[in-house]
């Protein structure tokens, strides 16, 4: 996250720490990490993890949007007007506050160098949003993040933070986003 590159690959290619979210076997994350330096140090942090959606957790969307239009729509749409009460879920300023704990304290901890994070979409939309100061009105104006895209943000001083890249999946050479790999 520290530095400004001009490519994934450069980002790839100086990263001094991978911290990632717990996550399920997955195959992209195992692809990736058998690409990079072994040497290079692989933290686990549960604050990266995603939303906990409360008693939307493990639901189809459209069973959700059935029972919870409004929750739902704002959720997606309208993060200020989200009430994560109606479903005994989180906040997307407490996503925020637990994410800017953990990116703020990396950064601290390697100053000059890149860091890789791996997480959900959702909760990183919110977090590098907030990180780079939009309002929690605006979190979605931006469009969603793709499943594997990258993302770049450079920081100074491990607290202002400037977008260099946004979702970028050039690399994955599709001649089009499918619209369910985008949250």
């Amino acid at each position: 996250m520290n530095g400004v590159t001009s490519s994934s690959k450069d980002v790839i290619k100086n990263t001094e720490l991978i911290v990632h979210a717990p996550i399920k076997a997955n195959s992209s994350l195992e692809h990736l990490l058998n690409h990079l330096n072994p040497e290079i140090p692989l933290t686990i942090d549960s604050r990266l993890k995603e939303f906990n959606l409360g008693k939307m957790e493990g639901m189809h969307f459209e069973d959700v949007a059935a029972k919870w239009p409004e929750v739902l729509k704002n959720f997606r749409h309208h993060p200020d007007k989200y009430d994560e009460s109606l479903v005994e879920g989180e906040s997307f300023l407490e996503v925020i506050a637990r994410f800017r704990a953990a990116i703020e304290e990396y950064c601290r901890q390697y100053p000059n160098g890149n860091i890789l994070v791996i997480s959900h979409g959702a909760a990183l939309n919110a977090a590098i949003n907030a990180l780079i100061g939009t309002p929690l009105a605006h979190l979605k104006d931006r469009g969603g993040l793709s499943n594997t895209s990258t993302t770049i943000l450079t920081t100074n001083d491990d607290r202002h933070f400037e977008l260099e890249k946004w979702n970028d999946t050039s690399y994955l050479h599709k001649s089009k986003v499918d619209p369910t790999d985008t949250i």
